[in-house]
């Protein structure tokens, strides 16, 4: 005797989403893909766009100059899209000796001829000798002197923002849980490193001419 239940129209149609439109099941948990998969729809350059390109499916940064900083622009109505509250998990990997990052409540402002963002904080991802603010630190905020992972295979990177608190993960390990003061200093030439109360973009970082950098998800969902 059979006792499967009958393949019901409705059920059919969350086969095929399972299927085919994945990114419409992470909607449905309130996660949004701010990659396609596909090409730079969405993300725009402030510097240098031949930096960025997409290579088997995920985004490939090298900076042909000075840095280049790739903003998320959503739909392209503005120069790019404020998050304040949020989750935002970026997988990605590096080539050896390479360095990158990723820029929460940041904006288009730079500081100087090298493209500096002025504004918002760097999670860092590297995989250099040279520098010693290691994968995971909160740039020059909470710096660690040891990288959790090996940076040449692919890793999971979760940030998390609610108020005034930035909780950094490296492949479930947490590696930040600051709390920003109320009022913070900051010294002269990392003035802007706060968070916005109006939130600020997102942004991915190529560094420099030998760093490659990949990235092969970026997802965000929003926080109350």
């Amino acid at each position: 005797m059979n006792l499967r239940p009958p393949f019901t129209a409705a059920a059919f149609v969350i086969a095929l989403l399972a299927s085919f439109l994945p990114s419409a099941l992470s909607a449905a948990d309130g996660w949004r893909d701010l990659f396609n998969g596909h090409d730079l729809t969405g993300w725009k350059a402030n510097a240098y766009p031949d930096s960025w390109s997409i290579v088997e499916g995920t985004i490939r940064t090298q900076a042909t100059k000075e840095s280049s900083h790739l903003f998320y622009i959503g739909d392209g109505k503005a120069d790019f899209v404020r998050f304040k509250n949020f989750e935002l998990e970026v997988v990605a990997r590096g080539e050896p000796e390479a360095n990158s990052g990723i820029f929460i409540h940041t904006n288009l402002v730079s500081n100087g001829a090298a493209l500096r963002l002025s504004y918002g904080y760097e999670i860092q991802l590297n995989s250099t000798a040279k520098e010693k603010r290691k994968t995971g630190s909160l740039y020059a905020v909470v710096d660690l002197p040891t990288s959790p992972v090996d940076e040449t295979k692919w890793f999971t990177t979760l940030i998390t923002v609610r108020d005034r608190r930035i909780v950094i993960q490296v492949n479930g390990q947490t590696t930040v849980d600051y709390t920003e003061p109320v009022n913070v200093e900051r010294p002269p030439e990392r003035k802007g490193r706060k968070l916005d109360p109006l939130g600020g973009a997102i942004a991915l970082q190529g560094h420099d001419p030998k760093s490659v950098f990949y990235f092969k998800s970026v997802r965000l969902r929003p926080l109350p």
